[in-house]
């Protein structure tokens, strides 16, 4: 067993009990910030009832927001990370000890702790992280496959926050002869492109009698089978591959929590959405509320609502044009209303009226729509569910991804649905609000990944 097999394995129950010492350590030091050696017994003892609930949740939060996943993390991840599940939290607290009658629970205690306990728990996590990197260490990887996947797969990499995998060789031809040269070099052997099913299977024979990790990417072909369903007929097994749809019963379920949730968020929000429509009626010319035709489930068209963030004839000569960073169209107030996702809010209506969902694929327009149809024959299948104001590529990708990445995030998104990940990716919006990258419009090169100059530390093989 290696380092990091055992680092795996124990990883998540021992940050996680640590985690719960240093969320009471920080409890108990706000009580004594708070009131000295004298802590009234009432105030302490509603802390004492609390407890389980505290502990319950801040659990569940760290999970949903991916604490104990370390690979794909970076040092401001965690930073933000730990202020979001600490602000939830200390919600959380208020509102079960207002319904529990637990008055005594003093708010500035919670505010105590909601600094004190970032604190504690950030500086533990950035330790943790540190032990981590030393235990695991950065694995060398050798991505296979045609030029233009493979120059993608090194810019994805290259520029991926966390350097957990470094490139060290690409190979452009004779795949299996050169990874099999090569294989004693690396950690991991990453499949970009569809090559040759002779080679291909060589190569997987290959890295399992050498004890080697493979990756593969999302092409159509590899997530058909993503969540298959085993049947046993006789003495024979069949892999059952699932279909890119939520099963209907599912589906009445995210139904519900759809109109709850929206209408909770309309409530909450509504002081928000009052000053943003009213800011933007002082600062630029044009209707508040912008109407656009969008594609749904079914490949229904709707009006898409949402506050107008650019100038209100910004499309008056050129027709429909996507979105790009620094895009001269945009009002003042709009560039702020983006990067917060404001000028989503009023989507939460679509929700409401049953075109949207809170989460799902992010709805085209017709126009682009048809463009993708003709691109990606396998588009059509993200319109198997609803529209959604959040979705898997949004918080999993960047906003600046090319339409075949985002689709593969969608499919994703279909295959493995389930309503713990609508929630999960619910709670992981919010963060993804304090990223730059996420809020920008469409580079002006979209395909930048295909033309991407592959650095010399690379060796080439062909």
């Amino acid at each position: 067993m290696n380092q990091e097999e055992k680092f795996s394995k124990t990883k998540k129950v021992v940050i996680g009990i640590v985690d719960i010492i240093l969320l009471h350590l920080s409890m108990l030091l706000s009580f004594y910030l708070k009131f000295g050696n004298s802590v009234p017994e009432r105030n302490y003892e509603t802390y004492k009832n609390a407890f389980i609930f505290i502990v319950i949740t801040f659990v569940i939060l760290n999970i949903l927001f991916g604490v104990y996943i370390l690979y794909n993390k970076s040092l401001t991840d965690f930073l933000y990370i730990t202020i979001i599940v600490q602000l939830i939290l200390t919600l959380a607290i208020m509102a079960v000890t207002f319904a529990g009658r637990w008055f005594a629970f003093p708010r500035s205690v919670l505010l105590i702790s909601l600094v004190v306990g970032t604190v504690f728990l950030f500086v533990w996590r950035v330790l943790v992280y540190k032990i981590y990197e030393k235990m695991s260490g950065s694995k060398k990887v050798m991505v296979v496959g045609f030029e233009k996947d493979v120059n993608s797969a090194v810019f994805n990499f290259e520029n991926s926050k966390s350097k957990r995998h470094v490139i060290t060789y690409a190979v452009i031809s004779n795949c299996f002869k050169n990874v099999k040269a090569h294989l004693d070099e690396v950690d991991i052997v990453y499949l970009a492109s569809r090559i040759n099913e002779q080679e291909k299977m060589k190569i997987y024979e290959l890295l399992m009698e050498s004890d080697k990790k493979l990756f593969l990417n999302t092409s159509f072909e590899n997530l058909v089978l993503v969540n298959p369903n085993i049947m046993n007929i006789e003495d024979e097994s069949i892999i059952e591959v699932s279909q890119f749809k939520i099963p209907s019963e599912d589906g009445a379920i995210k139904r519900i929590v759809d109109i709850l949730f929206s209408l909770l968020l309309i409530v909450i929000a509504s002081p928000f959405m009052l000053i943003t429509a009213v800011l933007i009626k002082l600062t630029s010319k044009g209707p508040v509320f912008y109407k656009q035709i969008r594609i749904t489930q079914d490949g229904k068209e709707f009006p898409i609502l949402k506050f107008r963030t650019m100038s209100a004839t910004a499309e008056k000569d050129t027709g429909p044009v996507l979105a790009t960073s620094n895009d001269a169209r945009i009002t003042p107030i709009g560039k702020y209303l983006r990067a917060l996702r404001i000028d989503e809010l009023p989507q939460l209506f679509n929700v409401l009226t049953g075109d949207m969902s809170v989460v799902g694929p992010r709805p085209e327009r017709p126009f682009f729509v048809d463009q993708f149809k003709k691109e990606n024959p396998y588009y059509y299948l993200r319109h198997n569910v609803r529209a959604g104001i959040t979705g898997y590529a949004q918080v999993y990708g960047k906003y600046a991804t090319d339409f075949n990445s985002k689709l593969n995030f969608d499919l994703l998104y279909i295959k493995k649905y389930s309503l713990l990940l609508d929630i999960k990716i619910m709670l992981q919006t919010i963060k993804i609000l304090f990223d730059k990258v996420s809020s920008k419009g469409l580079e002006e090169e979209t395909d930048v990944g295909a033309n991407y100059s592959i650095p010399s530390h690379v060796k080439i093989i062909k």
